[in-house]
């Protein structure tokens, strides 16, 4: 598992040659700061923040980094063979089954060692999940100042007599950024995450960010000068995870021009950006940046009036709508906006018109989420005004509500997968206009009944099947229209490059083959017996 490097050891050593640590007089303690990523392209930036404000006891610290697909046995193998006295592991909605599992083992094959959580998932309703039970200690809120303290406390032997331990605010000035600890390998092939600012002024009850009073940014030369360090080292991959990053025009502007002069044909940057805020300044710097460049992540939700006021957000329709255009004709920026169903108030219906209204706006994506109970927001204030049923089980997605009963739940969790390997994945970019312009969720609805029924799968089909299934679909359903889908469909395939020829598919229903699969049991039975 990727750990920090032996660069990053003579750095630390560098940084502490004047302090006095602490260990040196307590018997040397170690602590190894955790957490399962949903994929190794994901770099903590947690850790490294927590990492950073250690103070005297960075030299007894040591990030460890692990997927979710790893096995918790084979974690729990890993974190203790550097004989820790203290794990801190971040939790979230992504890894909290997988980490409860690694504490349990923890707890039974190493008691004596202190486990710390911390992170988003047990900083709300803490006392009823089974992890927190098991673990040692809970730091809710920022950990940067608290994990230290908590450390400290523990080495010297002065347990808190609580387990949940509410952190206090911390001043971004005040506290050490992280980005030095981004290890070569990170920089070479990880998505670096890096932050501008901190909270929202916004109050999207289904967001953990409603519960912020304010964005606070962080000193833009400091960060600048951060950014420039990171470059320079060869970092080009730069994921701001600030929740509005053009709330600021003029914070933006500046940042966005220190980019443009380290423009190169590998940068790439990815923001949040609030949809019905584009100044004309901010519009002048976009069109600068060349393709491939830009991603934006554009928050739409709804554009339901009604929807929109339950859950007290704020959002222009129409200049939200006049933007997204201009981005798609103007810029070269990658588009990816977000639609949630679920919604408290949302019915098929007003959900079918945003799905339609946005698709109009033209994204290379529109990301189809299902309404999640996330701890602590404000949105579960309407559980029982709009009767909301979320599944017990991570990640807590909404099963139904007053308007939207559990099959059409189901019916729409199937849509967003197949939307997501055809509407999004862009290798039907030819086709998929002329399949369902006229009416795109009634059609691509159409067409994921279809599919379902046939294949009673939204996972594991291969490209090939896919194609051939897309156009099958088509005939059956829009057959006035078929021999034209076939020659964008032609064009599309063309440009996955697979290696098997277009005139090989069975792109009419007819033309399905008898497959006979032999038993896989039977076939490992004859290879013993040969």
């Amino acid at each position: 598992m990727p750990q920090i490097n032996n660069d990053l050891t003579i750095m630390r050593t560098d940084l502490n040659e004047d302090k006095h640590s602490a260990a040196d007089a307590i018997a040397s303690p170690k602590i190894v700061l955790a957490t399962l990523n949903a994929k190794y392209i994901h770099a903590s930036l947690g850790l490294r923040y927590l990492y950073a404000n250690l103070k005297d006891l960075q030299d007894c610290c040591e990030i460890k980094e692990f997927v979710i697909q790893t096995r918790p046995l084979d974690i729990v193998e890993k974190i203790l063979e550097s004989k820790p006295d203290i794990v801190g592991l971040g939790v979230y909605i992504w890894n909290i089954v997988e980490t409860t599992n690694v504490v349990n083992l923890l707890k039974v094959i190493a008691p004596d060692v202190k486990v710390i959580l911390g992170g988003p998932e047990v900083s709300y309703e803490s006392d009823q999940q089974e992890i927190v039970k098991l673990a040692d200690f809970v730091l809710t809120g920022p950990g940067e100042v608290s994990f230290y303290e908590l450390c400290q406390d523990i080495i010297n032997n002065k347990l808190p007599d609580r387990k949940v331990l509410k952190s206090k605010p911390v001043e971004l000035k005040n506290i050490e950024m992280p980005y030095q600890y981004y290890s070569d390998e990170d920089l070479a092939k990880r998505i670096l995450y890096v932050e501008a600012s901190r909270g929202c002024p916004f109050k999207c009850e289904f967001c953990l960010s409603s519960l912020d009073t304010k964005s606070d940014p962080y000193g833009l030369d400091v960060f600048l000068k951060e950014m420039d360090v990171l470059h320079q080292r060869g970092a080009r991959n730069f994921k701001f995870i600030d929740r509005t990053f053009n709330l600021d025009i003029n914070t933006s502007l500046q940042i966005m021009q220190f980019f443009l002069d380290r423009m190169s044909d590998d940068l790439y940057l990815h923001f949040e950006v609030v949809p019905d805020h584009l100044p004309r300044k901010l519009k002048e710097i976009l069109t600068k940046f060349p393709e491939g460049s830009l991603q934006f992540e554009v928050g739409i939700q709804t554009f339901n009036q009604e929807v929109q006021e339950n859950i007290s957000r704020k959002q222009n329709n129409p200049k939200s709508k006049k933007n997204l255009l201009w981005l798609k004709e103007n810029t070269t920026a990658h588009i990816h906006a977000d639609l949630i169903f679920g919604l408290p108030g949302e019915t098929l219906a007003t959900f079918k018109d945003s799905f339609d209204e946005l698709y109009l706006c033209k994204p290379h994506e529109i990301q189809m989420g299902i309404l999640k109970r996330l701890r602590g927001t404000p949105v579960i204030r309407h559980t029982k005004t709009f009767d909301l049923r979320f599944s017990p089980l991570p990640p807590f997605n909404i099963l139904s509500t007053d308007r939207i009963d559990f099959p059409t739940m189901q019916l729409i969790n199937r849509f967003a997968r197949y939307w997501d390997m055809i509407g999004n994945s862009g290798r039907f970019k030819h086709s998929l206009d002329v399949i369902i312009s006229e009416s795109p969720f009634d059609h691509f609805m159409a067409i994921t009944n279809w599919l379902f029924e046939k294949t009673d799968q939204t996972h594991k089909i291969n490209l090939k099947r896919l194609f051939e299934l897309v156009s099958q679909a088509v005939e059956a359903l829009f057959p006035e229209k078929h021999q034209l889908v076939i020659s964008k469909i032609e064009l599309d395939y063309a440009a996955t490059k697979s290696k098997s020829l277009f005139n090989t598919l069975n792109l009419y229903a007819g033309q399905q083959k008898q497959v006979v699969t032999k038993s896989k049991l039977l076939q490992r039975q004859k290879q013993h017996m040969q």
